[in-house]
């Protein structure tokens, strides 16, 4: 009668193994999940940017005129809210890909 077979990880017998060995669907979740948050942590600060842009433009299109008085982007307002707006977009749907929302 053939004797018991053992699988051994990476060279090693398990109960030499000093981690644990996940899984790739745990591998997944995890990365998953740190994504997730990071781009959660994205989005809050993409907020916190536009919060910063109320009062110099009205429903994220139109800029008043006061906010050409003040420091204005390189690249003019138009593009400048154009990026931003873009950088939303593509942050909402990572966000959701990474939590599977799509």
């Amino acid at each position: 009668m053939p004797g018991r077979l053992e699988v051994i990880l990476g060279g090693k017998k398990p109960e030499d193994q000093d981690h644990d060995v996940f899984s790739f669907e745990e591998d997944f979740t995890s990365y998953q999940q740190v994504i997730d948050n990071l781009l959660r942590d994205a989005q809050n600060t993409w907020a916190e940017i536009w919060h910063e842009l109320m009062g110099t433009v009205t429903n994220g299109t139109i800029i008043l005129s006061d906010a050409n008085k003040g420091a204005k982007p390189k690249c003019g307002w138009a593009e400048f809210l154009e990026k931003l707006w873009l950088l939303k977009h593509y942050l909402d749907y990572t966000r959701r890909f990474a939590a599977k929302d799509v």
